[in-house]
């Protein structure tokens, strides 16, 4: 089901490209989809990948905000034992 297109149009397509570009030129035009292709899902992936590390940055930020926190919390449970006692 490719664009809802069927069989004969299909070849019908094809039939016009090979008498536009010529038996000669249809090799490099594919190489040439292909290559961009490849392009293409390169930097999806790399695209992908920027947001990966950017989602384990966030995380990693999160960690130390919730270490600081606990310390935070810790020190002012020292400092109330401190000023008690005074």
């Amino acid at each position: 089901m490719l664009l809802f297109i069927s069989g004969p149009e299909i070849m019908l397509i094809v039939f016009v490209v090979l008498m536009v570009f010529g038996a000669d030129k249809i090799p490099e035009i594919a190489r040439g989809l292909g290559k961009g292709m490849a392009q293409i899902k390169n930097a999806t992936n790399d695209i992908k990948s920027e947001i990966q590390k950017s989602a384990d940055k966030n995380e990693i930020t999160k960690d130390i905000v919730k270490e600081i926190g606990e310390a935070k919390k810790e020190i002012e449970d020292i400092g109330g034992t401190i000023k008690r006692n005074l």
